[in-house]
């Protein structure tokens, strides 16, 4: 019997706010989540790579995890990142967030630097292992970040071998064949094939089957735009929204990465400070500013949401 989706539409990275010395805004946290639900955000995912995570200490994400789960307060489902390459730390990381309240939880494969991988017996143990943990839906993430190749098979028989593995954000090159082939192989166990890599190759990745969209901060409105239009069959529309929203899409893909949304909020009046946590470096001035141009004659509500 096919098992509904749960979760579905446009559930957009939340970054991690700083004040000026690199210490957590947390005011400002609360009112950048407060303008993604307003700009039709379905979902919200925090602590993810676009969160920053990897610069924030694990009392950090504890915080920050109560402070946003609390905050938003069941307006719409949140997904939790929790990868560690350490099993029992990675299910430690998800017992919490379930209790916290998170719809789900979203997990890589284990990995550390630029060697140290599992074979693919390891990596079904490892995510039986946290399945076994939770009683909320695992997200695996498959991104080159990892360096693990997670073929569609794999994917496809822990989708159906493992009891809470049921989305999963293919953002890898050639994300279409790799999410038909995902459905073809996993076929209702496969729950969530959603899109990733901030929504650059999201037309492609609607017509292979995604009904789902892990994007940037900065314009959810924007990418709602292509989603709505696609799911109501109007595929039309759908890549009409696609062609007007793919230079910003590209620009913060390609130019500015994790830093887009912030400039994106700064600009709009919604925090008080884009800045990245060190080392991480801004963005050059002259990038800063084509992403502000671009975004200017696309109207977001980023832009226009706390003036």
């Amino acid at each position: 019997m096919s098992r509904p989706a749960r979760f579905r539409g446009v559930f957009p990275v939340v970054p991690t706010i700083f004040d000026p010395s690199g210490a957590l805004d947390l005011d400002g946290q609360r009112r950048a989540v407060d303008f993604m639900i307003d700009a039709g955000s379905d979902g919200l995912c925090i602590l993810a790579n676009f969160s920053e995570q990897f610069a924030l200490s694990d009392a950090e994400r504890s915080q920050l995890a109560g402070c946003i789960l609390d905050h938003v307060a069941g307006r719409v489902p949140v997904i939790v990142t929790t990868t560690h390459f350490s099993t029992r730390i990675c299910a430690e990381r998800s017992r919490e967030a379930q209790a916290m309240g998170a719809s789900m939880v979203m997990v890589m494969p284990p990995y550390h630097g630029a060697t140290i991988r599992l074979p693919e017996a390891g990596i079904e143990r490892f995510f039986h292992a946290v399945s076994d943990a939770i009683r909320i839906p695992v997200m695996i993430q498959d991104a080159p970040v990892s360096g693990t190749s997670l073929s569609a098979p794999l994917l496809a028989r822990m989708a159906r071998e493992i009891e809470q593995v049921s989305y999963f954000k293919i953002e890898v090159p050639m994300a279409a064949a790799k999410l038909r082939e995902l459905i073809a192989l996993g076929g209702d166990a496969v729950e969530g094939p959603w899109d990733g890599e901030e929504a650059i190759t999201l037309m492609a990745d609607l017509d292979a089957g995604a009904t789902g969209a892990m994007t940037g901060a900065g314009f959810p409105d924007g990418i709602r735009a292509i989603l709505d239009a696609h799911a109501a069959g109007d595929r039309e529309d759908a890549a009409a929204a696609y062609a007007r929203w793919l230079p910003l899409i590209n620009h913060e893909n390609r130019q500015c990465g994790a830093q887009a949304a912030k400039i994106l909020m700064q600009e709009g009046g919604i925090i008080r400070c884009e800045a990245p946590r060190a080392p991480v470096v801004p963005v050059h001035p002259d990038t800063r500013a084509g992403l502000i141009e671009i975004a200017r004659r696309l109207d977001p509500l980023v832009l226009r949401w706390a003036k």
